[in-house]
């Protein structure tokens, strides 16, 4: 059986970033912006939940602070799932009857 987690549990991945490793130390949009060559505009919509992590921005955080990218994508996988679970009772699909088919005889070499 596999385990459910609360969607309340999963945080969105630029949230975290925000609060845990650009806040502490007092690291503005612009800087990390102008640090990874990209807009502000795109690490803002990140860390403010309105854009997902890519596996790109991902490896340039690790580069950066030095957080996993396999953790930060594991999170932002987390989140969407969550976010999708909530809405699943939406989703009109039937389970497949699924019949194993049969097994043809074995030939002996």
């Amino acid at each position: 059986m596999a385990l459910k987690m609360h969607a309340s549990l999963a945080v969105h991945v630029g949230d975290w970033i925000r609060t845990e490793i650009l806040e502490p130390y007092n690291i503005k949009v612009n800087t990390v912006a102008e640090h990874f060559g990209i807009s502000r505009q795109s690490i803002s919509a990140l860390l403010n939940g309105r854009s997902n992590l890519s596996a790109d921005m991902a490896i340039r955080f690790e580069k950066a602070f030095g957080v996993r990218a396999d953790t930060l994508m594991r999170m932002q996988s987390a989140f969407e799932l969550a976010q999708a679970r909530a809405h699943e009772a939406n989703l009109n699909v039937q389970h497949f009857n699924l019949v194993a088919p049969s097994r043809t005889e074995q030939r002996t070499i």
